[in-house]
């Protein structure tokens, strides 16, 4: 027996195994099935779905069905959410539930006892495929019985209770929905000039405007492709002093000139203040992709010292940086991959966590799931950090028509991305970030109340059947008449008439 202890009793409560007076059954698919209600068909299939959010998605006949009725409860009786408990309703039972009764106790009184004890229930289950719930266990639960009055008094208190924190953890839950909407709003205003309006009025003498902006970036690139160049020089002269042994240096490609008219894949694109600029990704810098050494796990590439990022690496790291690595390779791998310098803004762009940004400040090479920017300057990252943080719901919208979500570079480059002077997009970048803060902190304060709201819960239900919730009224008829009363009445029904327990009891 695992009975779990409870505080010590009223004395006018009684303390029993839950499995004596419990009426169950174990639901039963039908034999047939339709997805539309009719006349034949008019009796509803109760699954989870139907007794948690009130969906019906299945009707039958009713033909070798097992009935479950307003009066019970149901609990999950197999899968994941084994021990789950929720309000009856009546239809054809589902073969994953079992509908519960206790005759002459308050249903909704064991009810709440049963939804005190899911984790327990759900976190001990049986079996080694699709898990259950363990009958030793259910029924063998210390069941605390106080008089029929106090029964009710004991529900109408939690109920009363529930329904407060119900309605604070919903407007905790609008608020974060209020939250992601801000957090979107903030992104559009910024990446329109709205969020830095009144900074241009107050810093006007430091503005450039567009012609100003187009020569800077034009002048940029070519002192970057020039290095590329001189790089280039030297790696190639090594190469041929080397015996022209390896794989020969490619020479560095010049950039198309910048494009800043709108393409196939931008909509219709918002007006921008004076002095900003939509630009084509691909004219600012060159967006490649990794690569993988193959077959993956070879000893011969992997377990190095050079750094080895894989897609999850960005988007399980929270935050706008990444810094560590989960995988490594030997150099030999270095045919199949690239290897980039830090800092460098990196792209998830397959899967569905597909286009999260990180500015990576390892010296690493990466998979073929993840785009890097190569060419940006460092002090602009963090605001195409943040753009591309505005467009994550966008691109994976975009279908390719792939089985798996994915962005080739040809897409990534054709994005058009707004831009102004080097300073205003830094106090861009600093806004956001600033906003966003905010945000999170906002978040993580409405999870830990939440999260306090659930612990509240567990205590109502601990007072509740330990008799500390309500008060103890003399008058009432104790349980031990009660319990009498009930074992007198169920004496005088023949067993084989009794309702049939399905479940197995210890």
């Amino acid at each position: 027996m695992d009975g779990v202890g409870v505080h010590k009793s009223p004395e006018t409560w009684e303390v029993v195994r839950l499995g004596s007076f419990v009426e169950s059954e174990k639901g039963k698919k039908p034999k047939k099935q339709v997805r539309e209600r009719s006349s034949s068909y008019a009796m509803p299939y109760i699954n989870i779905q139907a007794f948690e959010e009130g969906v019906i998605d299945s009707w039958t006949d009713g033909e070798g069905c097992r009935i479950c009725h307003d009066s019970d409860f149901l609990m999950v009786w197999d899968g994941s959410r084994s021990g789950l408990v929720g309000k009856g309703m009546k239809g054809a039972l589902g073969s994953t539930l079992v509908r519960i009764n206790f005759p002459s106790i308050e249903n909704q009184y064991a009810f709440y006892f049963l939804q005190s004890k899911y984790e327990q229930i759900n976190s001990r289950t049986k079996g080694s495929g699709t898990p259950h719930v363990d009958p030793e266990l259910l029924w063998n639960y210390e069941f605390p019985v106080p008089p029929r009055n106090e029964q009710r008094r004991i529900v109408a208190k939690i109920e009363e209770l529930f329904s407060g924190l119900d309605k604070g953890v919903e407007n905790l839950k609008l608020a974060r929905e209020q939250l992601k909407v801000y957090r979107q709003a903030v992104l559009i205003h910024a990446f329109e000039g709205r969020l830095t309006a009144r900074w241009r009025e107050e810093n006007n003498d430091k503005l450039e405007d567009r012609e100003q902006l187009l020569a800077r970036i034009r002048q940029e690139r070519e002192a970057r492709y020039q290095i590329q160049v001189e790089q280039w020089d030297i790696a190639n002269k090594a190469w041929m002093e080397a015996g022209r042994s390896g794989k020969k240096p490619a020479k560095p490609r010049k950039s198309l000139d910048i494009d800043h008219s709108p393409n196939a894949l931008s909509r219709k694109l918002p007006d921008l203040p004076e002095g900003w600029m939509w630009v084509r990704i691909g004219s600012l810098c060159e967006v490649v992709r990794g690569g993988s050494p193959r077959p993956a796990g070879d000893t011969r590439y992997y377990g190095g010292t050079i750094p080895f990022l894989k897609v999850a690496d960005l988007t399980r790291t929270a935050g706008v940086y990444i810094e560590t690595h989960s995988y490594s390779i030997k150099e030999a791998g270095l045919h199949k991959t690239r290897l980039v310098d830090p800092p460098v803004l990196m792209l998830s762009n397959s899967g569905a966590t597909l286009g999260v940004p990180k500015i990576c400040r390892i010296r690493t090479t990466f998979n073929d799931g993840i785009a890097a920017f190569l060419g940006l300057d460092a002090n602009d990252l963090t605001y195409h950090y943040y753009f591309w943080v505005s467009k994550t719901s966008e691109l994976r919208a975009i279908n390719q028509g792939a089985a798996q979500p994915n962005l080739n570079t040809r897409l990534i480059q054709d994005v058009m991305i707004p831009l102004c002077s080097r300073e205003e997009m830094q106090i861009v970048a600093r806004d956001i970030g600033r906003a966003l803060s905010i945000c999170d902190q906002l978040n993580a304060d409405i999870d830990a109340q939440l999260a306090k709201s659930q612990s509240l819960r567990q205590s109502i239900l601990k007072r509740a059947f330990s008799g500390q919730l309500v008060e103890q009224d003399p008058n009432d008829e104790p349980a031990s008449a009660l319990l009498a009363r009930i074992q007198a009445e169920r004496a005088k029904v023949p067993a084989l008439k009794r309702t049939k327990q399905v479940v197995v009891e210890a």
